[in-house]
């Protein structure tokens, strides 16, 4: 049925419209709805497959983006340019055409892009941007990040690409600034990857942590890597779970969200198609990191932190339920509601799950620094804890081997929220937040204190301020985030590395360093080097920590490089050649060679596949 525009929406002029978009953080969500400030676009809540066979989950018709007085074909927005162009048949796609007069994008003929339009190319193009215009505000809000985030490329704006071509595949690509979506024939007809929501958010996911922490780019380790593919698919069941309309479904499905398949299931239509499952991967798994420890395939080693923020889920919403009981058993006609238990979930979860991406080290994240992260955001949002939500996620992370039951008294008893950094020479907060330039020379003058050595080439690779809300839409303290590296110089001696024996390359160090607005000490995620830094007790045991990041370091250089996974990229401004790629990649800069994840992550790790040759380096990352 073809949606209709409230008359009211009509009435505005465009220079009204203009105004009120200069207010809009002022206005409600309902009064941005009815002044057209946000623009009601139909997609799917998951895929067609999970439309045909779950009608209450088909088109989502209560799906809304931001308006911006920018919008032109495309569509194109401040963020976002949809390039259709299919290398397969070498053909560019006519674009959706932005109608200003009927504030809605059209086909080429001038028919409204909605649910009755969906077998043409354009409803699919309306529906990517949508769906990753709409992403990137929940990320851009206080309940999320709190600020603007950036690419990890150079410009503004990130190009969508529906109809790359022929495959099976979708993947994010640095090099072009794309994201590529792929289509392929299955039993019951064609299957384009960009009609999944699932697949477009996991995809975007690579994206936006690429811009928050570019040098994840550059690793070799597994759990970098898998990292990665985990926060692909969080964005993916966390923006599947926001929606009111697909919730009311996933609790006639389960109410208890653990036997329930339409939220913990990805990409169902892709994953049925290409390997036979009703699912591409689910996050209801029992991995743990024993299970993982020797696995180099980044998408089966997510699947451990994937799982464990899954049973945090569950647990949220057990603790949600019995509140509402015990509310019942004092005062009868307060009914509980599951909608609402569902929706304090949800909430709850993006605030633990995303705002502690802000905390991560910049390069080398393992599944432990987020753990911690989670923990500490935790403990800034929600300091009293009177639901132990802190110790139910210490748990989980317990249980999937993540942390260790040594770690309880150390992260869980209590202690003063914020500190004051010990250091020796005092800076002024606003002069370190103002410029990278005044944030090195409070780095610099304290090296000592913040175990940087002394002949480190220090880099400054961000610098931010962000505002960030409770789940009560209470103001938290303002965080000023200073992201810093070095290189620490390492030589490639021994048969075990090849091709790439008697080189040299580079181990990056660093730390994020997450102050408030009275420079108090919010948090320090630091990844050591293994150089001199002082004869102190906390000196040798930092340094003691950088070797062993050393040796973990060349240890899975050398495993990757035994294995076959590092190769060469192939690739320019239009994408890569989407198989014939390895998982690792390299290059040389100074006189050393630096290894990366390929600008390819794929959405499987499929060992075979005979389409390729079955090269498993061919496949994906």
């Amino acid at each position: 049925m073809a949606r209709k525009t409230p008359e009211n929406k009509h009435r505005l002029s465009p220079e009204t419209r203009r105004r009120l978009y200069g207010a809009r953080r002022f206005l409600p969500l309902e009064v941005q709805k009815d002044t057209a400030l946000r623009l009601q676009i139909d997609v799917y809540f998951k895929d067609p497959l999970v439309a045909k066979n779950n009608p209450a989950a088909a088109i989502d018709q209560n799906f809304f983006v931001p308006w911006e007085p920018g919008l032109r074909d495309g569509p194109t927005s401040a963020r976002f340019a949809v390039v259709d162009y299919d290398a397969t048949s070498n053909t560019l796609m006519p674009p959706a055409v932005w109608d200003s007069k009927g504030n809605v994008f059209v086909a080429p003929n001038g028919r409204v892009l909605d649910e009755d339009t969906r077998k043409l190319p354009q409803f699919r193009q309306l529906s990517v941007w949508a769906t990753v215009q709409h992403t990137l505000d929940f990320f851009e809000s206080g309940f999320a990040l709190g600020r603007r985030i950036t690419w990890a490329f150079e410009g503004n704006r990130l190009i969508l690409v529906p109809h790359a071509g022929y495959g099976k595949n979708a993947y994010y690509d640095r090099q072009s600034k794309s994201l590529q979506f792929y289509w392929f024939d299955g039993e019951d007809g064609r299957i384009f990857t960009c009609q999944s929501s699932d697949i477009v958010n996991h995809e975007f996911g690579h994206a936006v942590l690429d811009g928050l922490r570019p040098c994840y780019y550059e690793t070799v380790l597994p759990q970098t890597a898998g990292f990665h593919e985990f926060v692909g698919d969080l964005i993916a069941i966390l923006m599947a779970f926001r929606n009111n309309d697909f919730r009311k479904a996933m609790i006639k499905e389960s109410a208890d969200l653990a036997g329930g398949t339409l939220l913990s299931s990805l990409a169902q239509e892709f994953g049925n198609a290409v390997i036979g499952q009703p699912y591409l991967r689910t996050a209801a798994n029992k991995l743990t990191m024993s299970d993982i420890q020797n696995d180099l395939q980044p998408h089966r080693v997510s699947q451990v932190l994937t799982g464990a923020c899954f049973d945090i889920m569950v647990r949220l919403l057990g603790k949600y339920k019995e509140r509402m009981d015990q509310r019942f058993k004092l005062d009868p006609k307060s009914k509980p509601s599951l909608p609402n238990a569902f929706w304090y979930t949800i909430q709850r979860m993006q605030m633990m799950a995303i705002q502690p991406l802000d905390f991560l080290p910049p390069c080398e994240v393992e599944f432990r620094d987020y753990a911690l992260a989670v923990l500490r955001a935790e403990e800034v949002s929600n300091p009293t804890d009177p639901d132990s939500y802190r110790e139910m996620m210490f748990n989980v992370f317990v249980e999937r081997g993540v942390l260790d039951e040594a770690d309880r008294a150390s992260l869980l008893e209590p202690d003063a929220v914020f500190n004051r950094p010990e250091l020796t020479i005092y800076h002024d907060i606003d002069s370190i937040g103002a410029s990278r330039g005044g944030a090195y020379r409070f780095l610099d003058d304290n090296r000592a204190d913040l175990f940087i050595p002394l002949n480190a080439d220090l880099i400054i690779t961000e610098i931010v301020r962000a505002k960030k809300l409770t789940t009560e839409s209470r103001q938290l303290p303002e965080q000023i985030v200073v992201q810093y590296i070095w290189r620490e110089d390492v030589a490639l001696e021994g048969e075990r590395f090849g091709r790439f024996a008697g080189e040299r390359t580079s181990m990056l160090c660093g730390a994020t360093l997450v102050l408030d607005q009275n420079g108090n000490q919010i948090h320090w995620a630091r990844k050591p080097g293994s150089e001199e830094l002082g004869n102190s007790s906390e000196q040798r045991a930092e340094r003691n920590v950088g070797r062993k990041r050393r040796e973990a370091f060349l240890d899975a250089l050398a495993a990757r490089i035994k294995s076959g996974m590092i190769g060469e990229t192939v690739g320019g401004e239009l994408g890569l050649l989407a198989r014939a790629i390895p998982p690792f990649g390299f290059n040389r800069v100074d006189g050393e060679v630096r290894f990366q994840l390929s600008p390819h992550f794929a959405i499987h790790d499929d060992i075979e596949d005979d389409d390729i040759g079955g090269r498993q380096w061919q496949v994906s990352s």
